[in-house]
């Protein structure tokens, strides 16, 4: 996408496509999120019901770890 609002629609059709009804967040055009988080190429994140990160997994491909996600869930 060239502008934000083609990265919102790009967004929405992976959305549907993928049958998710998660709340989806849209980076902006800079990647702040990506950059703050360092989620590039993967990671997982578990945000509590406070708001607060409550499990934070290692950068992927060899950080990416689904069960200890489970285990914090």
């Amino acid at each position: 996408p060239k502008t934000y609002e083609e990265r919102v629609a790009v967004a929405g059709e992976c959305l549907k496509d993928l049958k998710l009804t998660i709340p989806c967040l849209v980076d902006d055009m800079k990647n702040t999120a990506q950059k703050a988080y360092a989620g590039w190429p993967d990671r997982l994140y578990l945000v509590g019901k406070n708001g607060k990160i409550a499990y934070k997994g290692d950068q992927g491909p060899k950080g990416f770890t689904p069960a200890d996600l489970e285990k914090a869930i």
